[in-house]
């Protein structure tokens, strides 16, 4: 008996061409192959070997969809309602609390977008510093302008126990973030007016450098007085510990920023019988969510005015920042929740002086852009034009 027939009595299946020959042989159960010496489960996991990688990663990526369908398909695929949303019975309590302090945020803006500073009266004050009474007008100019700048840094506390207030709810293992964010809608919309005032309130200040100067003098001038022994007390409100404490929040280029950043990963880290996951995954929903209604005609027909289309694009940039700051690989790495790319795609699509705080914001206030783990294609799109 010759090779070809002792193997075909053996239960192999022969097959000759011109250029090879493939052997393959089937199991009695009829659930694996062997090919070329690779076993593949074929109806289990839908894996043929004759067929192309391409086509089984495209299968199994049709498989893993198909599993995860609730993440999927819900997960940012909602109207989140940012213009009107109203809270609902259960949201009452944590609703009033915070809708106190974003009626307050408003007033702040405002006196933030008229700051003016005192830049003159403290330059002939540093020019001239033995003309009578030039000093005692830089100084009278400085102090309520320095009493603004308290309130302004009380008001960052304010904030900071608000979005505490509503991570409470929205990270709660009760629900999932995306059952959180589509049936709280009155509570995610007040996190999203939190982060929207937080990047506003960061663009004015960047774009005002009296601020500081402002402060800086105020601090010289009472270390002086202090040396003389000459009163303080017109400026008595701002101790040494409180001007410390503003000195290090007005350093900052983006204060506000920093101070959710550094106040939501005090709240993972204060309440470790919450999984660090609730949080970032309520930051990438709150991300895909914008992302999703900014790209899709259905969704971004519903908002009224134009204003709604940079407040989405402000909240998706905010909600990016935080997550990058929490989560231990941040927001730019591969596994990440966010689909950074399509994020940074939306935004290249609004009018570029819209937008160019925005990626300025996330160029340069976020944690891990500058890591290995980031691609180099991200890192590309980031560049200034």
């Amino acid at each position: 008996m010759g090779n070809l027939t002792r193997r075909r009595a053996a239960g192999f299946r022969v097959h000759t061409h011109t250029h090879t020959r493939t052997q393959r042989r089937r199991n009695l159960r009829g659930d694996t192959w062997s090919y070329r010496g690779h076993t593949a489960a074929r109806t289990l996991s839908g894996i043929d070997p004759r067929k192309s990688i391409s086509d089984q990663r495209s299968r199994m990526g049709n498989l893993i969809k198909v599993l995860t369908r609730d993440i999927d398909n819900n997960g940012g695929n909602f109207f989140l309602d940012f213009e009107n949303a109203q809270p609902s019975q259960s949201e009452m309590v944590e609703w009033e609390k915070v809708n106190q302090v974003l009626t307050e945020a408003q007033v702040i803006l405002e006196d933030l977008q008229a700051y003016r500073g005192a830049g003159e009266e403290i330059r002939r004050a540093i020019q001239s510093p033995s003309v009578e009474g030039v000093q005692e007008k830089a100084w009278a100019a400085v102090v309520p302008l320095v009493a603004k700048l308290k309130t302004f840094y009380e008001f960052s506390q304010k904030l900071e126990s608000s979005l505490r207030c509503l991570l409470d709810v929205l990270t709660s293992s009760t629900s999932t973030p995306t059952q959180h964010l589509e049936n709280k809608q009155a509570l995610a919309r007040q996190f999203a007016h939190i982060l929207h005032f937080t990047l506003r309130f960061d663009e004015l200040k960047m774009t005002n450098p009296a601020i500081q100067n402002d402060f800086s003098y105020y601090r010289r001038t009472i270390s002086r007085m202090r040396i003389n022994n000459l009163s303080a007390d017109a400026g008595s409100e701002v101790n040494n510990e409180l001007a410390n404490r503003m000195s290090l929040f007005y350093a900052s280029s983006t204060p506000m920023l920093k101070t959710l950043s550094d106040a939501t990963s005090k709240f993972v880290s204060e309440n470790p019988d919450v999984p660090v996951e609730n949080t970032t995954d309520c930051l990438s929903t709150m991300a895909s969510v914008c992302k999703v209604m900014l790209e899709t005609p259905e969704y971004r027909s519903r908002f009224t005015s134009d204003e709604t289309v940079l407040f989405c694009l402000r909240v998706m940039v905010g909600v990016i920042i935080l997550y990058d700051h929490v989560h231990p690989a941040g927001a730019f790495v591969k596994t990440a929740n966010i689909d950074m790319k399509g994020c940074i795609r939306v935004l290249k699509e609004q009018s570029p002086s819209s937008v160019e705080g925005l990626l300025n914001a996330l160029r340069y206030t976020t944690k891990h852009l500058n890591d290995e783990t980031t691609s180099k294609q991200i890192r590309n799109m980031l560049q200034p034009n």
